[in-house]
C-alpha cells in the first residue's frame, strides 16, 4: 500500500520524461523537413523570379541557372507523376515516387505562355540521407538520455516519498514522537499534527476505559441496594413493589447493554449457537402464563457476539412479556434466515408498547451487522432480527 505511493511517483516523473522527449523529438523532425522544403522552394522561387526577368528582357526563356532544375513548356513532356497533379490544378506541389525521384514543381506564369519548373530535390534531401547515416547512433543516444532521466526520476521519487513512508511506518506503529516532527515543511507539520492527535486519543480511551469501569461498579451497587430495601420494605403495598422492581429490572438491563455494546468492539465475533442463547432467555424469562410457540431448527448457527446476543435476546423476550400483558402468546420462528419474535399485546397493560428500547436493539444488532426491524399492529407486535449465517 505504501510503495504504491512511489510507484505512482516514478510512474508520472518517467511518463513526463518520455513524453518530453518524444515531443522534442518530434519538433526536432517536424523543424528539419520543414526547413528543408523552405529552402528547395525557396531556389525555385528564385530560379524563377530570374527567367522571368530574363524573358521580359529578352522575349525568350533562358534554361534554368541550378542543373538539378529543369524547364519544360507543354505538360506532355513532364514525367507522369507531375503530369497528374498539373492536369489537377495544382501549380505547386511536392511529388515522391516510388521509383527514386523527388519532385518540387513551381508553375512560372510568362505573358504568352506557361513555364514548368521540376526541380528533382534527391541530392539535396538532407535530413533523411542524415537520418539513414547517423540514425543509429541518434537512437542510442535518445536511448541512453531517456535510461538517465529514468533513473532519475526513480532517485527523486525514493528521495521525495522516503520521509512519508517513514511516517506511515511510524504512525501504523503507534510509536511517537515520529521522526518527520523535526522537518520544517509540511510533512514536519503533518507529522507534529498525527502526533498530538494519537496522544490525545489515547488519553480519551484511558479516561473512557477508567469511566466504563468506575460507572459499572458504581451503578450496579446502589441497584442492588434498591432491590434488597424494596424487598425487605413493608410500607409499600405490593402493585408499588412491583412497578419499582420492574423500573429497577429495566435500568438493570439497560446498564447490562449500555456496558455491553462500550465492551463490543474489544471482543471478537464468532460462530455461537442462536437456539442455546433462545433457550437460555426462556428459561431465564417464560412462567407457565404465558403461551409459547416455538417454531425453530434443531441447530441455529449464526456468526456473532454472544454476550450481545443473549442481551439482545433477552431485552426482545423481557419487552414482549412486559408489554405484551399476563396471558399473551409469545411466537419464536425462523425462516429464510429471519428470527422473528411476536407477541399478542393487551392494551391495558401496552404503557409505553414494545418500542421501548428500540434504539439500544438497534445499536446491539448493528454491532453485531445484524439487521433488526420493528412491525406494530393493533393486537400484536414483531420484532425480525436477520443475523449473520
Amino acid at each position: 500500500m505504501f510503495s504504491s505511493i512511489r510507484h505512482s511517483l516514478f510512474a508520472v516523473l518517467a511518463g513526463f520524461t518520455v513524453l518530453i522527449c518524444l515531443c522534442y523529438t518530434g519538433l526536432a523532425l517536424v523543424i528539419s523537413y520543414v526547413t528543408e522544403d523552405k529552402l528547395v522552394d525557396r531556389l525555385l522561387e528564385r530560379e524563377a523570379a530570374s527567367m522571368a526577368a530574363h524573358f521580359r528582357e529578352r522575349g525568350e526563356i533562358p534554361p534554368p541557372a541550378n542543373d538539378f532544375i529543369r524547364a519544360y513548356s507543354s505538360v506532355q513532356a513532364l514525367p507522369a507523376a507531375v503530369r497528374a497533379q498539373v492536369v489537377a490544378g495544382r501549380e505547386r506541389a511536392e511529388i515522391a515516387t516510388d521509383t527514386g525521384p523527388h519532385y518540387h514543381l513551381r508553375t512560372l506564369q510568362l505573358p504568352a505562355s506557361k513555364v514548368y519548373l521540376l526541380a528533382d530535390v534527391r541530392p539535396l534531401l538532407v535530413v533523411s540521407t542524415l537520418f539513414q547515416e547517423v540514425g543509429g547512433f541518434l537512437t542510442a543516444v535518445a536511448l541512453g538520455l531517456i535510461a538517465l532521466a529514468l533513473l532519475l526520476a526513480y532517485w527523486l521519487s525514493r528521495r521525495l516519498v522516503a520521509p512519508l513512508l517513514v511516517l506511515a511506518d511510524e504512525v501504523r506503529g503507534q510509536t511517537p514522537p515520529f521522526t518527520a516532527a523535526r522537518r520544517c515543511d509540511e510533512i514536519g507539520y503533518l507529522a507534529q499534527k498525527l502526533e498530538a492527535t494519537l496522544g490525545q486519543l489515547h488519553a480519551s480511551l484511558a479516561r473512557e476505559h477508567a469511566f466504563t469501569r468506575d460507572v459499572s461498579h458504581e451503578l450496579r451497587t446502589p441497584l442492588t441496594v434498591m432491590r434488597n430495601a424494596l424487598t425487605a420494605s413493608p410500607a409499600l403495598s405490593a402493585p408499588d413493589v412491583a412497578q419499582l422492581q420492574a423500573g429497577l429490572a429495566e435500568i438493570g438491563n439497560t446498564v447490562d447493554v449500555l456496558f455491553g455494546l462500550a465492551r463490543a468492539e474489544h471482543i471478537a465475533q464468532e460462530v455461537i449457537e442462536l437456539r442455546g442463547c433462545i433457550e437460555e432467555s426462556l428459561l431465564r424469562l417464560i412462567t407457565e402464563e404465558v403461551a409459547l410457540v416455538l417454531d425453530l431448527p434443531e441447530r441455529l448457527s449464526v456468526l456473532g457476539n454472544r454476550h450481545l446476543t443473549t442481551l439482545l435476546i433477552n431485552n426482545c423476550l423481557g419487552n414482549a412479556l412486559f408489554h405484551g400483558g399476563p396471558a399473551s402468546r409469545l411466537t419464536l420462528a425462523f425462516a429464510d434466515g429471519v428470527l422473528s419474535i411476536s407477541n399478542t399485546v393487551n392494551q391495558a397493560a401496552a404503557v409505553q408498547g414494545f418500542q421501548h428500547g428500540q434504539n439500544l436493539l438497534q445499536r446491539m444488532a448493528a454491532a453485531m451487522r445484524w439487521q433488526i426491524s420493528f412491525h406494530a399492529g393493533e393486537t400484536a407486535y414483531r420484532v425480525d432480527i436477520v443475523p449473520l449465517q
